[in-house]
């Protein structure tokens, strides 16, 4: 067995946090990005709904959700925004992501990050910490941090079995690099330019990039 392969197994067999997908079309289930009334949806983190799903499974199981979080920095300077964007590499856990460009940090919640946790928000926010301490290092300060959006993309095998929480994270400076060296060509580019890929090469960007570029900033 390659390390690849080994690695691989291994992510298999963690435990991930997923929620019923019934409850969230009971709620009021969508396609692409929702950004207004966020609170009907609180019910889907909660200790009653959630549990922890071998991901093995879970990637393969459309009854459940997994509960993703997925931070956008952002760093304006003079009215105009740039974002933390980079290209996922070949060796990227997700193979269905590899080689499109994303302007989100995020990873699945598992069952270490409740051992610093007592409740659903508080995991989520446990998951949020690990994963920018693990995958980034940021030496600016954090201006705010947020929930913007939810987005869903049923359109996709892998948005089937995934629910996205999209947190916009305002920096002082755009002083950040990746930790991760399947995060490649790591840095701040204008939203400008980012909108030109999107234009010039639809599919350029994972999905939920996508759609948070068309759908969040109005700048």
């Amino acid at each position: 067995m390659t390390s690849d392969q080994s690695a691989t197994r291994s992510k298999d067999q963690e435990r991930v946090l997923v929620t019923p997908t019934a409850l969230f079309h009971e709620l009021g289930s969508f396609q692409g990005l929702c950004c207004d009334s966020l609170q009907r949806y609180d019910a889907l983190f909660s200790d009653a709904a959630t549990r922890f799903l071998v991901r093995g499974e879970a990637e393969n199981n459309a009854d459940y959700k997994q509960l993703i979080p997925y931070v956008i920095f952002s760093y304006v300077h003079e009215g105009r925004r740039s974002l933390f964007t980079y290209c996922r590499g070949s060796h990227a856990g997700e193979s269905r992501l590899r080689s499109k460009l994303s302007i989100g940090v995020g990873g699945h919640i598992n069952e270490s990050d409740s051992h610093n946790a007592h409740s659903g928000s508080d995991l989520f926010n446990a998951c949020v910490r690990r994963e920018i301490s693990e995958e980034t290092t940021i030496t600016a300060d954090i201006l705010s941090f947020r929930r913007v959006a939810l987005v869903n993309d049923d359109s996709t095998p892998v948005g089937r079995v995934h629910l996205g929480v999209i947190c916009l994270a305002e920096l002082s400076a755009p002083e950040m690099t990746a930790n991760e060296p399947d995060l490649v060509d790591a840095r701040f580019r204008p939203l400008s330019e980012l909108r030109e890929i999107l234009l010039a090469h639809p599919d350029a960007f994972e999905s939920w990039s996508t759609l948070a570029l068309q759908g969040i900033f109005n700048d």
